[in-house]
């Protein structure tokens, strides 16, 4: 029998499907998450899925025809090409993955491009691409909003009851709320049970959600070219509540598929069949094709780099009281806003 393997490397780790070389689009006949290790590196994830999958495919007798693995950049390429020293697999940029499986499978909508809205633990990446060409006309990365800061929020809330918890747990009440609408968080130590619901969740991201809506404009307004779907990507957007909120906020159609975490590995597999030594990248937009409108200045990154530090210290600091007492009244970490270029700052 013989199998094709698709890897996706991302800042948590590394997800794999192994699958049918004529059913890619079918349920795979194995699957695998290796998150990134305390102090390990995104190839060192990589490297592990590939290797476990394929002794997994040998104790079947079965084959391995083709690898492909998707990166984000080309330092990450460069990186996971090291580490796998000879091994044989091709790397394909991300966000041509993701088009290629969602067109496959029908998802994708006839017009004339799509934005890629990928929003996984560590932050969210939004590509503008055209679908006639397969090119990036932009494609911007913030690191205001994502799954890790979601579950600092979720463990900051829970603090305010007095429940700890780690970030483990958080991000399993994060994932469960995906899937029902309320969920019991209890503290081993105290025995102490508070209630968590979907609302909670859809509160603490609000914000960031704006300000997400907000960069979705401004790289519309960079392009000049008003797409016609929004797709959402990463594990974060399985939250139904988040989904709907960003339809009404950003005003486009939605496409979503049911494992958004997947669709990255799902695409390299129907790359497999290029040459393993193959890099397939997506072309950008050559610079001055259309008119592009003025990019957000330096000091407002080094204003959102400030925010978002000094909103983990606020976080950290409440969460290593030993006694685990909820803060005082009016102690909750204040929530950004960008008002003409500068920080406004409100009290939750």
């Amino acid at each position: 029998m013989v199998l094709i393997l698709g890897v996706s490397a991302g800042a948590g780790g590394a997800r794999a499907v192994l699958t049918h070389s004529d059913q890619p689009h079918m349920p795979p006949i194995d699957r695998i998450r290796v998150p990134r290790r305390a102090g390990g590196s995104v190839e060192e994830s990589v490297i592990l899925a590939i290797e476990r999958m394929r002794a997994a495919a040998a104790q079947r007798d079965e084959y391995i025809s083709g690898t492909a693995v998707t990166c984000r950049s080309e330092l990450q390429a460069d990186a996971i090409r090291a580490a796998a020293g000879q091994a044989d697999f091709a790397i394909v940029d991300e966000p041509l993955a993701q088009l290629r499986y969602l067109r496959f499978t029908g998802m994708l909508p006839a017009t004339d491009s799509v934005l890629l809205y990928d929003l996984g633990c560590s932050g969210l990446t939004v590509t503008h691409a055209d679908c006639r060409t397969d090119t990036i006309l932009a494609s911007r990365r913030s690191t205001a909003l994502s799954g890790n800061g979601y579950d600092a929020l979720l463990r900051w809330q829970l603090a305010r009851g007095g429940i700890s918890t780690d970030a483990h747990t958080s991000r399993e009440h994060r994932e469960s709320l995906s899937r029902t609408a309320v969920v019991t968080a209890s503290d081993a130590d105290t025995g102490g049970r508070a209630v968590l619901t979907r609302s909670d969740l859809a509160e603490l991201c609000e914000a960031g959600l704006h300000d997400s809506a907000e960069f979705v404009r401004q790289i519309i307004a960079e392009t000049g070219v008003q797409p016609g779907a929004l797709a959402l990507l990463g594990g974060c957007t399985r939250n139904p509540s988040l989904r709907a909120d960003l339809a009404r906020l950003i005003g486009l159609p939605i496409v979503y598929d049911p494992e958004p975490e997947y669709v990255s590995a799902r695409g390299a597999v129907l790359l497999c069949e290029r040459k393993p030594s193959a890099r397939l990248r997506m072309p950008r937009r050559r610079a001055g094709a259309t008119p592009v409108a003025p990019r957000i200045g330096q000091r407002r990154l080094l204003i959102a780099v400030a925010i978002t530090a000094t909103l983990g210290g606020t976080i950290a600091g409440l969460l290593s009281n030993d006694s685990a007492r909820p803060p005082e009244p009016g102690t909750a970490p204040s929530t950004a806003h960008f008002i003409d270029g500068a920080p406004r700052w409100k009290p939750n």
